[in-house]
Formats: C-alpha cells, structure tokens, sequence
C-alpha cells in the first residue's frame, strides 16, 4: 500500500456511513469489478477482525465527484482513514490480509 502525503479528509456525509472509532477502510468499486469482490471480502473480513475499523464501499461510478478530488484512477482503490477521516494509506487492486492490517497499525 502506498502513502499519501495530501491531507485528504473524510467525513461521514462524503462517505455515506459512520466511520469506524479507530480506523476506515474505504473501497472504491464499480458494478463489472471482478477485483472488486475478492477486495470486500477482504476488508469485510479485516474489519470484523478489529475493533473500531469499519468498512464503507463506495460506488464510483455514482460519486464521481469524489472519485475526482480524491485522483481514484482504478478499481478498487482503497484509503485507509485515521479516526480524524485522514487518508493515511492508499492502494490499488485487490490487497493481501496482512497488507490491510499492517496499514491499519499504522492508521491506529
């Protein structure tokens, strides 16, 4: 996962959902990703996991906007977000389980 040196902030009514207390795992998805699919379980999985991470998907196509400011290119794209809603970590396609936990130590 990359870093993200901009001070991109979320909050819940540009995410559509509460953030987690600790940590958020934001997807960007669109409906024909097959990638897409493998990456929720994965974040659906880490968050159930970890006490105070949550995990928002976003649908792209439908928040372009968003997808703008926040330079998403590709499908799936995931932020990791601190509990301020910081961009702390960013990636690209579907990530390893030990990747998203490791990013979330560093968001926590």
């Amino acid at each position: 996962m990359e870093g993200r040196t901009a001070a991109d902030m979320l909050d819940a009514d540009q995410l559509g959902a509460e953030p987690g207390q600790r940590a958020t795992l934001v997807q960007f998805s669109t409906a024909f990703c097959q990638p897409c699919r493998a990456t929720r379980r994965v974040l659906t999985q880490v968050a159930g996991m970890v006490d105070g991470v949550a995990h928002i998907e976003i649908d792209a196509e439908a928040h372009l906007t968003l997808v703008r400011r926040l330079g998403i290119s590709r499908t799936p794209t995931v932020l990791v977000l601190d509990a301020q809603g910081r961009v702390v970590r960013r990636a690209t396609g579907t990530p390893r389980t030990a990747d998203v936990v490791a990013a979330l130590g560093q968001a926590m």
